[in-house]
C-alpha cells in the first residue's frame, strides 16, 4: 500500500531513565565492549522538526531510542471542530467520531482515520466524543467543552499514552459510564441551560451529531432506544450530518490523505474451492424461501469472498473499496477500482453489472421509491446513511420494507470449505517457516554476535525473510515486535520514534501475521534469549500457565452446533485465575482465508456478542496471555480448526494448524501434567516434521528448531 506521510506533530520528552538502550544501563549490566561500542559510535544528535502549522513540535533521537510517547496537541484541532459543530446546528452538544469507515472496517485507509486525526490515539478501535458548551457566550469564536476518548481494554495503557490533556479516557466495560450515556448527560445538562428562560412549548432540543455512514443502523437504533427509555426524547435529538465535520478542518492542519484505489484481481477456485454461482445459491437460499431475494453487502470482505475477488485498498486487508447489491435475478458491483479484463469477463459471465461507487446511493433511493410489499435484506453492518436512502426503511403507507439481519455471508464464510482448509495449512507451514527463521537469526544477532537489534529492524528482517516465500502478499496486521516493557502493551506498534532495542536480557513478543494467497496467518510467540536471566523464575512460572491454558481450549471437546464461543473462553484462563491472574482481551477471533485476519461473527471471549454457533470448517485463533504493567507481556497464539472429534461423531474439537515451537527456556515442567506434557511433545514433533526437511542441516535455523523440539 503507497505509505502516506502524517505530520501530526509531537511534545518531545526526556528520554527515559534506565531503559534498555541507556547507556549507563548497558554498563551496569557489563555488557560485552563490543556492544558498548557499537552503541557509542551511533550519530547521537537529536533534531527537532516543523511539520504543520500548529504550535507545537517533535522530536526525535538517533542515539537514545527510548520510551517516549509521541501525542499530537490536538487543541487547536478541537478549538476548529468545535468552531464547525456551531455552524451545523447551534444546538448540537455532542459530535461523535467513530472509528470506522463507512464499510465498518477494523483497519481503515488514511483518509478514514478521522478519530486518530482528532485525538491523537491511533489504536483500532473507540469512539470519540467532543462537545460544545452552549453556555458559552463565545461560542463562535474561541467555544469550549470537553472530550472523552472511549475504547477497551486492549488499548488502555496505549490510549492513556497517547491521548493529552484535552481528553479523558472512557474505559469500555470498566467505567461505568458509556459514551453514549456521556451524550445523553451533556446534552440535559446544557438543555437546563439553554431553556432556562423559556416556556415549556419553546424548548429547543439538544442534538447530538454524527456521519450516519460511521454509524451502523443497528447502533443507531440502540441509541435512539436509550434515549427514549430514559424519557428524554423530548429534549434529545440524534442529528444526521452528512458532510463530515473532521473532513472540514483536515485541511487546516495537513493534506488529507486521499484513498487508494488499487486493481481488482480474480482469485482462482484453486484456492476459493467455490464459484461465485455456487457462493450466490448457497447465499440466498439462506435468506429463506419467502423472503426477498434483495440484499444490500457493504461488508468489503464480505463483496470480496462472495464474488472471489481481491484488492489492495486498506493496509494488511486484501479487499477493496466497493458495494454490492443483489436484486432478484440482477447483481450490481459499485466500484471505481481498475478490474482486469480477465477479471471483467468473468463478472459479465456471471451477469455481474459493475457501476460507479457514487451511484449506491441513487440506486438506493430508487429501491426505496419502488418497494410496496416486499422486503429489502439489509445486514446489521449496514450503515444508518443506508437505511436513510431506503426512503428510511418504509414505504408510502409506513410500513417497514427492510428486514435487518445478521449477514447471511459472514455465517458461510467462516466455515473454511475443503480447498481453503488444504490452502490454510500451506499458508501455515509457510508462515512457520519464516518465524522460524527469524527467531535463529534473532538470537544470533543478539546472543553469539552480540549486535543491536531494535524492535522495528526485528520485524524488517521477518519481512524480508517472508519476502522470498511464494505467493507472500504481506503482512495480515501491523507486527507487534516488543522487549520487556514494551509486551505489556498488548497492541504495542513500534514506531522510528519510540522503539527500543531488543534486550536478550528480557523477554521478547512477537504476534505476526501473513497473507499468503493459499490463506491468512496469526501467530504470537513470546520467548526468552537466555535462560539465566534476572525474572527467569516469574517468567517461566505465568508463561507456563498460559500455556497451560493454550493446550486446555485445544483440548476441549464440545456438542456440535450447540456451543458460542464464549462459552469456552473460561477455559484458556482457568489456570491464570486460579494463581489470581487474568488477561484483558478476547482469547479468539475467527481468521479469513486470504482475507481479514479478525474475521466475524466467530469469537471466544468473556462477553458473548451473538449467538453464533462454533461450527465444524471454523478457523479461529488460541490467544491466552498474561501482561504485567511495565515489565513484560506474555502471549501464546496458535490458528485452530474446528474438526469432527475422532471417536465422537456428535462432538467436534480443535486442530493446531500453527507450526512453530513453544520457547522450551520459559516452559517449567514442574507444573505440567502428563497429558500437557504429552501434548506438547506431540506438537513438537508435528513442527520438526512440517518444517525440517525445509531448512539445511548446517544453518542455524535447523539447529534452533531441532533443540527447540526437542523432547520436554
Amino acid at each position: 500500500m503507497s505509505a502516506v506521510k502524517h505530520t501530526h506533530v509531537q511534545i518531545p520528552q526526556k528520554p527515559c531513565k534506565g531503559c534498555t538502550c541507556s547507556i549507563g544501563l548497558l554498563s551496569r549490566q557489563q555488557r560485552n565492549k563490543t556492544l558498548f561500542r557499537q552503541l557509542s559510535s551511533q550519530n547521537r544528535k537529536s533534531f527537532i522538526f516543523t511539520g504543520d502549522n500548529s504550535d507545537q513540535y517533535s522530536v526525535s533521537t538517533t542515539f537514545l531510542q527510548c520510551d517516549t510517547n509521541k501525542f499530537v496537541n490536538t487543541s487547536r484541532r478541537l478549538k476548529e471542530l468545535r468552531k464547525e459543530m456551531y455552524k451545523a446546528e447551534k444546538t448540537l452538544v455532542c459530535y461523535v467520531v467513530p472509528s470506522e469507515d463507512e464499510h465498518f472496517n477494523e483497519y481503515t485507509s488514511f483518509r478514514d482515520q478521522r478519530r486518530s486525526f482528532i485525538s491523537g490515539f491511533d489504536g483500532s478501535a473507540g469512539v470519540a466524543v467532543i462537545t460544545n458548551n452552549l453556555s458559552n457566550l463565545n461560542i463562535e469564536s474561541h467555544p469550549e467543552g470537553k472530550a472523552i476518548l472511549s475504547t477497551d481494554g486492549r488499548y488502555f495503557l496505549q490510549a492513556s499514552q497517547q491521548l493529552d490533556f484535552n481528553w479523558k479516557l472512557n474505559k469500555h466495560r470498566v467505567d461505568t459510564l458509556t459514551w453514549q450515556q456521556f451524550c445523553i448527560n451533556e446534552c440535559l445538562e446544557n438543555f437546563k441551560v439553554f431553556n432556562l428562560t423559556k416556556k415549556e412549548e419553546e424548548f429547543v432540543k439538544m442534538k447530538i451529531g454524527i456521519d450516519p455512514k460511521l454509524i451502523s443502523y443497528k447502533a443507531y437504533l440502540d441509541l435512539v432506544n436509550l434515549i427514549q427509555r430514559q424519557g428524554h426524547s423530548d429534549k434529545i435529538e440524534i442529528l444526521a450530518i452528512d458532510d463530515n465535520l473532521i473532513d472540514a478542518i483536515w485541511p487546516l492542519f495537513e493534506e488529507m490523505p486521499s484513498r487508494a484505489l488499487n486493481p481488482v484481481f480474480y482469485l482462482s477456485e484453486e484456492y476459493t474451492g467455490k464459484s461465485y454461482s455456487e457462493k450466490r445459491t448457497q447465499i440466498l437460499s439462506a435468506l429463506g424461501e419467502e423472503q426477498s431475494k434483495k440484499m444490500i453487502v457493504t461488508k468489503l470482505d464480505e463483496i470480496c469472498w462472495l464474488l472471489n475477488l481481491r484488492g489492495s485498498d486498506i493496509e494488511y486487508n486484501p479487499v477493496f473499496f466497493s458495494y454490492l447489491i443483489i436484486d432478484d435475478d440482477e447483481t450490481i458491483l459499485f466500484t471505481n477500482n481498475t478490474i482486469d479484463d480477465k477479471t471483467m469477463s468473468i463478472l459479465i459471465e456471471n451477469k455481474v453489472q459493475v457501476q460507479r461507487y457514487q451511484r449506491v446511493w441513487l440506486h438506493l433511493q430508487k429501491m426505496g421509491a419502488s418497494i410496496t410489499t416486499s422486503k429489502i435484506n439489509v445486514t446489521e453492518e449496514a450503515s444508518w446513511a443506508i437505511i436513510k436512502h431506503l426512503n428510511n426503511g418504509v414505504n408510502a403507507e409506513g410500513e417497514s420494507i427492510i428486514r435487518v439481519m445478521q449477514s447471511p455471508i459472514a455465517y458461510h464464510k467462516s466455515i473454511k470449505n475443503r480447498a481453503e482448509i488444504a490452502n490454510a495449512k500451506i499458508a501455515q507451514n509457510q508462515d512457520a517457516f519464516a518465524l522460524i527463521q527469524y527467531f535463529a537469526w534473532l538470537e544470533n544477532e543478539l546472543v553469539k554476535k552480540e549486535r543491536l537489534v531494535d524492535e522495528i529492524k526485528g520485524s524488517q528482517e521477518l519481512e524480508k525473510i517472508r519476502g522470498t516465500l511464494p505467493n507472500y502478499k504481506g503482512p495480515s496486521f501491523e507486527s507487534i515486535s516488543a522487549t520487556g516493557a514494551s509486551g505489556s502493551v498488548i497492541h504495542y506498534a513500534p514506531s522510528k520514534e519510540s522503539c527500543k532495542m531488543i534486550d536478550p536480557n528480557k523477554s521478547y513478543l512477537l504476534d505476526a501475521g501473513a497473507q499468503f494467497l493459499e490463506g491468512t496467518t496469526d501467530i504470537t510467540r513470546t520467548i526468552v534469549l537466555k535462560n539465566d536471566i534476572e525474572n527467569i523464575t516469574e517468567l517461566k512460572k505465568n508463561y507456563t500457565l498460559v500455556l497451560k491454558g493454550n493446550l486446555a481450549l485445544e483440548r476441549m471437546v464440545f456438542p456440535k452446533n450447540t456451543v458460542t464461543g464464549h462459552r469456552l473462553d473460561i477455559i484458556a484462563r482457568q489456570h491464570l485465575w486460579s494463581n489470581g491472574l487474568d488477561y484483558n482481551h478476547g482469547t479468539g477471533h475467527g481468521i479469513g482465508a486470504y482475507l481479514n485476519v479478525h474475521e466475524g461473527p466467530i469469537g471466544i471471549g468473556a462477553v458473548p456478542t451473538n449467538d453464533i454457533k462454533l461450527a465444524e470448517g471454523m478457523l479461529i485463533s488460541n490467544e491466552p496471555g498474561y501482561y504485567k504493567d511495565g515489565e513484560y507481556g506474555i502471549r501464546i497464539e496458535n490458528d485452530v480448526l474446528i474438526v469432527q472429534h475422532p471417536e465422537f461423531k456428535n462432538s467436534l474439537t480443535f486442530e493446531n494448524i500453527t507450526s512453530v515451537p513453544y520457547c522450551r527456556n520459559l516452559i517449567d515442567k514442574s507444573i505440567l501434567t502428563n497429558i500437557e506434557i504429552e501434548q506438547i511433545n506431540s506438537y513438537h514433533q508435528k513442527c520438526w516434521d512440517n518444517i525440517s526437511s525445509k531448512t539445511n542441516p548446517l544453518s542455524i535455523t535447523y539447529k534452533w528448531l531441532k533443540r527447540e523440539t526437542s523432547l520436554l
